[in-house]
């Protein structure tokens, strides 16, 4: 009796000991691509810049001067003939005072050297005196009135100079910079304010060297804002600089935005994509969905019962943007884009379209 006893004591506790009963994992999500989809029949090449006006200039006074007021700060709205910095006047007035008095004297001159040549013009004519005398009297008087010239001259001038003290702009635009403030001596043809005109507007982006001859003007783009990244707009390259960058090896290239509104503000940044199509045969993958098998490139795929089968292909070039797969991969093929070094032939997987939204697990 304690022998039966003691079996059934120890056949509860081997029973209380076992595990829970193993619960079958779901399968693993991957990231794919389908092969034939728009996605994969363009390469996408993405640039960031900064909104630049098309029109842009530094103004500055004509003249050198303290500089006593400014009025425009930084995104102020212009309108033509608004003055937007004065330098201190004195010296200029003073310049105009003195070129006045210099017209004065030199209209009192030409009276004085009219009224001696009439009145040695009538001599002249009773034979007082000689003709010498009436031709020197002539070359007085016409010397007078050059000097009276010259000093008009002159005194325009200095009106001019007294009207550069003040700086107004020529065009309606905004103030994107300030270069110089109130107690500043400035020199002649000092930037003082940068003056943009919004009304076009293109992006500035820099393109490396080995992608520079993909590009000509007329290029058709698409920008948008990182402010706004929902909408986008029509662009088109404008201008590519003949020259690069001595330091950074780039090409500077102007994107011209046709429809661009105040989404776009002047100084954004803005990313620039241009759509390079590829051939028929040629299908672009990132460089995390080729793997080597046996020494042979390799990509997976996701068959039509969600299992994972290896696939040799041939690749073309390898650069930053991906993987050119020139041969071995049929049309509708579903790629896995990640992991795939960790991939067993004939699991099970869920496949997840790399253009598919992304769903949050509400449990975690």
């Amino acid at each position: 009796m304690k022998t039966k006893l003691t079996s059934t004591v120890l056949l509860a506790l081997l029973a209380g000991c076992s595990g829970p009963a193993p619960v079958d994992k779901p399968p693993r999500a991957v990231l794919v691509r389908t092969i034939g989809t728009a996605a994969s029949e363009s390469q996408l090449r993405v640039y960031t810049g900064e909104v630049r006006a098309r029109h842009e200039a530094d103004i500055g006074f004509r003249i050198g001067g303290k500089l006593i007021e400014r009025s425009g700060d930084v995104g102020a709205r212009v309108l033509p003939g608004m003055v937007l910095a004065r330098l201190d006047p004195q010296d200029v007035q003073l310049a105009e005072q003195a070129a006045a008095a210099q017209v004065s004297a030199a209209e009192a001159d030409v009276a004085l050297a009219r009224a001696e040549f009439e009145r040695v013009q009538n001599l002249h004519a009773r034979n007082f005196i000689s003709a010498s005398v009436l031709d020197s009297r002539r070359t007085a008087l016409q010397a007078a009135e050059a000097r009276l010239r010259q000093a008009r001259a002159q005194r325009a001038t200095a009106r001019n100079q007294a009207d550069y003290a003040a700086l107004a702009v020529a065009y309606a635009g905004v103030v994107t910079a300030v270069l110089a403030e109130p107690g500043q001596v400035v020199a002649a043809g000092q930037p003082v304010l940068r003056v943009a005109r919004p009304e076009q507007r293109e992006v500035l982006i820099h393109v490396p060297e080995s992608r520079i001859a993909a590009l000509r003007p007329g290029h058709a783009a698409a920008v948008r804002a990182w402010a706004n990244p929902a909408h986008a707009y029509t662009a088109a390259v404008r201008e590519i600089a003949p020259s690069a960058d001595s330091a950074t090896r780039s090409y500077a290239v102007r994107v011209s935005v046709a429809d661009a509104d105040d989404a776009l503000p002047l100084g954004a940044t803005a990313s620039v994509a241009f759509a390079d199509p590829l051939d028929a045969a040629q299908t672009i993958l990132p460089l995390t969905a080729v793997t080597r098998v046996d020494g042979r490139a390799t990509v997976w795929l996701v068959d039509e019962a969600s299992h994972l089968m290896p696939l040799a292909v041939d690749t073309g070039a390898f650069s930053e943007d991906g993987v050119v797969v020139v041969g071995g991969l049929p049309a509708g093929s579903r790629v896995v884009l990640t992991g795939v070094h960790r991939l067993v032939a004939g699991e099970a997987v869920r496949a997840v379209d790399e253009a598919a939204p992304v769903a949050l697990d509400a449990r975690k």
